[in-house]
């Protein structure tokens, strides 16, 4: 089943929001936990509508990202109550209700990532709450005053992409951007999708290192650092301005609702351009 099947969104909106954590133990508290943050996530769903997330839960395209459990982990043992977060980033804003209500079923309980015990202590959903909270739309989103030639992405935790049956570590330009633009049409109404891209564009510098990740079951490996994107096509600049902070929602490339494929944006050289990016199919 699709999450096409899904009812339209109330409104094009994302959201990012963070759910702030206490540790209940002094059990040590592993590097990875993508998955169990994704399945407490799914459970929150399924407290509010057990339909829609099953839904959610086979669906191909997921319409949610998550971070890892980010915070300092003492050694040897944990210290009672200490903090951590995690990011959750909603690209179907029909979903924050759907969370919201899960959030206040679950009440008071306590949640085990990993084995580990912990409490909710704060739940952030408005911007200048955290630093890491944001609300913003597709069309907000789509309509740019500001063109980057040169754009740079910080991959924030291990990044990998599906090219040709095999797991490809480095961000290629094309598998970057595809990721996005198919993520984009997936969720963004229907007056806002682009048509397909052959990308021009490469790569005018690097810093990355791969990384071997555990998410509890299986074994993956992803690139971490940052990658300067060129663009020469002023058009396909557009695009990829726009997709590049869709990114800071949607996440690139693989397991993106496990911790993967984390990114941020940092712009480097800029063009003015006119506000709205769309990509003509005569070129």
């Amino acid at each position: 089943m699709d999450a096409a099947l899904l009812s339209p969104p109330k409104s094009a909106n994302l959201y990012a929001v963070v759910i702030e954590l206490g540790a209940a133990s002094q059990q040590p508290i592993p590097v990875s936990l993508g998955r169990a943050l994704h399945s407490q996530f799914m459970d929150w769903l399924t407290l509010a509508d057990p339909q829609t997330a099953d839904i959610i839960h086979r669906t191909q395209i997921s319409p949610f990202t998550l971070s890892g459990l980010i915070g300092y982990r003492r050694q040897p043992k944990t210290k009672l109550g200490d903090n951590f977060v995690f990011r959750i980033c909603l690209l179907d804003g029909n979903l924050i209700d759907l969370l919201l209500k899960g959030l206040e079923n679950w009440d008071n309980q306590r949640l085990y990532l990993g084995n580990c015990p912990f409490v909710i202590r704060n739940t952030y959903t408005l911007p200048d709450t955290h630093p890491l909270v944001d609300i913003s739309d597709y069309a907000k989103l789509a309509n740019v005053d500001k063109i980057f030639d040169e754009i740079t992405l910080k991959f924030l935790s291990p990044t990998s992409f599906k090219q040709k049956q095999e797991v490809q570590p480095f961000p290629l330009p094309e598998l970057v951007f595809n990721s996005l633009l198919r993520r984009w049409n997936y969720f963004a109404p229907q007056e806002l999708r682009f048509p397909a891209v052959e990308w021009q564009a490469v790569v005018s510098g690097y810093e990355l290192k791969t990384f071997a990740l555990q998410l509890e079951v299986a074994g993956e490996i992803g690139a971490e650092g940052w990658v300067r994107y060129r663009f020469k096509d002023s058009e396909q600049a557009k695009i990829a301005t726009v997709l590049a902070n869709f990114a800071c929602f949607a996440g690139v490339g693989r397991k993106t609702a496990m911790g993967m494929g984390q990114v941020s944006i940092r712009n480097t050289s800029l063009r003015d351009a006119p506000r709205t990016a769309t990509l003509s199919t005569s070129s």
